[in-house]
């Protein structure tokens, strides 16, 4: 037990291809690396240009939060199959030419030393005692190097990217349908599309120059720090307004269990929204305090089969009770725009991709892999948007699982399916924001482990008073779609393709990048501006 649990603070991937040449030269270990690497993958540039600046946690959080973990690795192995399997991740996505330490998820920031400041931090990694540090290191580096460099499999990496792509979105589109009508509808597929594509041009941007591995990577290859910086900035903010909507998400679906639970603390009382929106961010909290995630990484790869088990729930009860009756409007333009972010946040996965891709043992299926997660997600989502709005018309609330009958069975299924999986996915989506800002603690401060703790209560319970005052779960997933996913997904991908490899672009390739950036700058501005608008509505009303 011992033995694996120090393998989890102190595991290093030591294949510092970026820094041997310039900042590790006559470390005979890191040196041996560098020429390993050379022998092996030729670099085609310097690589200390791409030296990672803030977040160095990117990479292994983003792994925890998508990754469905690895069969032929179990997470209760022994010391040596932890070590190989990066500790508490064991994932599948886990590669040996990484740029980041893979630590402890709730260990905050200790820096290295003035002797050791050229080795990579990690956020969260429990150094040992400087008189065996180095030692470790270099048995840690000819460790790593045994793991195989990519071993994720085409299976493997379509259960991920479904497992990202196919999350909370789905209870909203019968809603979206609503909001914009049967001919709205199409608007799922032109960005099913255009997400496929863009996914395409982030895989050309990793491949334009070794060293890249991740999203904020293509950030910093386009436009240096800043742009490394102003990325990541965007993906946390993402990931962060995906937990207020778990929180939105929990106390909405519970209170349609017990709707009679009602609490009064002090002449306040509290409705049963509110009050089950405490329960599940007090519930949630121990989880994000959790040293190891790797089990609830295990039970989120739930995620794929909960969908599909949703989906299959509400065609169960429209065929048995409820019927597909209900014609519906064949556009809404007042509420289009409403329907342009929900359809958008379908597709909130690029974050990951990158991710997976640099995982895979074969790099070539990628793009069978796109069409895989892609068409999947887009045939539950077209058919839970096409079955919801069939079955209760203009009538359609923001999550489906509130509009179905309250005494069936497939309802009881259906609403604490989607009440279960937050709770083990809230941590996971938490985790990388958390990590990043216990980056910035002051490595030698005493009670930096406290400060830890203070942050991911923080960030928890800064989501809970967020989704309590703007309780309105698809307005709040309308506007994350419209400001932050079409950025991500849409935008971002297309000016750093044409950043990173102008002068190798042709006419084609540039227009529809240019095509692109414009669809998404107007729906973004359309989008936000009009979920905005709804909110203050609601709000005032």
């Amino acid at each position: 037990m011992n033995n694996s649990v120090a393998s989890e603070n102190s595991f290093i991937i030591e294949s510092d291809e970026e820094d041997d040449k310039d900042f590790n030269k006559g470390d005979d270990g890191n040196d041996s690396d560098s020429s390993n690497y050379s022998n092996e993958n030729p670099p085609q540039r310097k690589q200390s240009s791409y030296n990672p600046s803030w977040p160095q946690s990117y990479r292994q959080s983003i792994d925890l939060y998508s990754s469905v973990p690895s069969p032929s690795i179990g997470f209760l192995g022994n010391s040596s199959l932890t070590r190989l399997s990066s500790s508490f991740l064991s994932t599948s996505l886990t590669r040996r030419h990484t740029p980041e330490v893979l630590p402890s998820v709730t260990k905050p920031l200790i820096q290295p030393t003035e002797e050791e400041k050229h080795q990579r931090r990690s956020s969260h990694t429990l150094l040992p005692p400087l008189s065996r540090r180095s030692s470790l290191l270099k048995k840690e580096s000819k460790v790593s190097h045994e793991v195989p460099s990519r071993h994720c499999s085409f299976g493997q990496a379509v259960l991920n990217g479904i497992n990202v792509l196919c999350g909370v979105g789905i209870l909203s589109t019968p809603y979206a349908a609503k909001e914009g009508g049967w001919l709205g509808l199409s608007i799922l597929f032109i960005f099913g599309i255009l997400s496929f594509y863009t996914g395409l041009l982030l895989r050309s941007c990793l491949d334009s120059e070794p060293g890249l591995e991740t999203y904020p990577d293509i950030g910093q290859a386009a436009f240096g720090t800043a742009g490394r910086i102003a990325i990541s900035i965007v993906l946390y903010v993402e990931l962060y307004g995906c937990c207020i909507e778990y929180i939105i998400l929990e106390g909405d679906n519970l209170a349609s269990l017990f709707p009679n639970a009602y609490l009064n603390l002090g002449g306040i009382e509290l409705n049963p929204q509110t009050l089950f929106a405490v329960v599940a961010a007090l519930a949630v909290l121990p989880t994000v305090w959790l040293r190891d995630l790797s089990v609830l990484s295990y039970i989120s790869a739930g995620g794929v089969i909960a969908s599909v088990l949703v989906v299959l729930c509400l065609l169960w009860i429209g065929i048995e009770d409820v019927g597909f009756q209900r014609s519906g409007t064949t556009l809404n333009l007042g509420t289009l725009p409403v329907a342009i972010g929900l359809y958008g946040y379908c597709y909130s996965g690029h974050a990951v991709f990158p991710n997976i891709y640099t995982s895979m043992a074969k790099p070539n299926q990628f793009p069978a892999v796109l069409v895989a997660c892609f068409g999947v997600c887009t045939l539950l989502y077209a058919g839970g948007a096409v079955m919801g709005y069939k079955m209760f018309g203009e009538d359609t609330l923001s999550q489906f699982t509130l509009n179905l009958p309250q005494d069936l069975v497939a309802t009881k299924i259906a609403v604490w399916t989607t009440v279960v999986n937050p709770f083990t996915k809230y941590a996971l989506t938490i985790s990388p924001v958390a990590m990043s800002l216990e980056e910035l603690i002051p490595a030698n401060h005493a009670k930096s482990y406290l400060f830890s703790i203070f942050i991911r209560t923080g960030l928890v319970f800064s989501t809970l008073v967020i989704g309590l005052s703007v309780p309105f779960f698809g307005l709040v997933m309308s506007l994350i779609g419209s400001l932050l996913t079409m950025l991500v997904t849409l935008i971002l991908p297309c000016v750093c393709y044409l950043r990173i490899l102008r002068g190798k672009v042709t006419r084609i390739q540039a227009g529809l990048c240019i095509t692109i950036i414009v669809v998404g700058v107007a729906c973004s501005s359309v989008g936000t501006y009009s979920a905005l608008a709804e909110i203050v509505k609601s709000l005032s009303g």
